[in-house]
């Protein structure tokens, strides 16, 4: 049996964003257990959403969207590198969410906040949202925040100084795993 496709999102696009780092590290512990995808904002450059019906109800029409969308189809569970700008996620972020439906629903996703706080506000706005697209948020998410944050920002420090985000890390990607599993068979059994 192959292992479970895990599309990792890199939740921002602005110069110097920290979320690719953030990206590149949680996809390396996930490799264990998933075969893992990157997938870069930067190469889906949606325009704000301006469809004519939600993706709810029909597909975007947008080719950005479609290509989108058919990406996010090949995954069975999801991790988003999330900053936070004004207690929230960023527009890009939310943006590409709203852009599909059917391929986030009966899904996992899990959360990697970095920040002064962790992210901790955008990544509860994000399990809110993911709900209302019919995904399962995990309960664990890695928050990279203050100290740890600002050490590697400024290069004094990497992922592997921080052995509690480590920890993490493990306890998400289980949770994720278990989620991704279950929530796979049940897809298959009814599709």
């Amino acid at each position: 049996m192959s292992a479970p496709r895990l599309g990792v999102i890199v939740g921002s696009t602005r110069e110097g964003r920290f979320s690719e780092r953030a990206a590149h590290w949680i996809a390396a512990h996930a490799r264990d257990a998933f075969e893992v995808e990157l997938l870069d904002l930067r190469d889906y450059p949606l325009p704000f959403f301006d469809e004519a019906r939600a993706p709810m109800m029909s597909p975007p029409a947008h080719p950005v969207a479609k290509a989108w969308g058919a990406k996010l189809a090949t995954c069975d569970a999801f991790v988003a590198t999330v900053a936070e700008y004004n207690r929230g996620p960023t527009a890009v972020l939310k943006n590409a969410i709203d852009y599909a439906y059917a391929e986030w629903s009966r899904k996992p996703i899990g959360f990697v906040g970095y920040g002064a706080l962790g992210a901790t506000r955008a990544v509860e706005q994000l399990r809110l949202i993911a709900i209302e697209m019919q995904m399962a948020p995990i309960r664990s998410a890695v928050h990279v925040a203050g100290a740890d944050f600002f050490a590697m920002m400024q290069g004094r420090a990497g992922f592997d100084d921080a052995p509690h985000l480590q920890r993490g890390a493990q306890d998400m990607l289980a949770q994720l795993r278990w989620w991704t599993d279950a929530l796979k068979a049940a897809r298959d059994a009814t599709a």
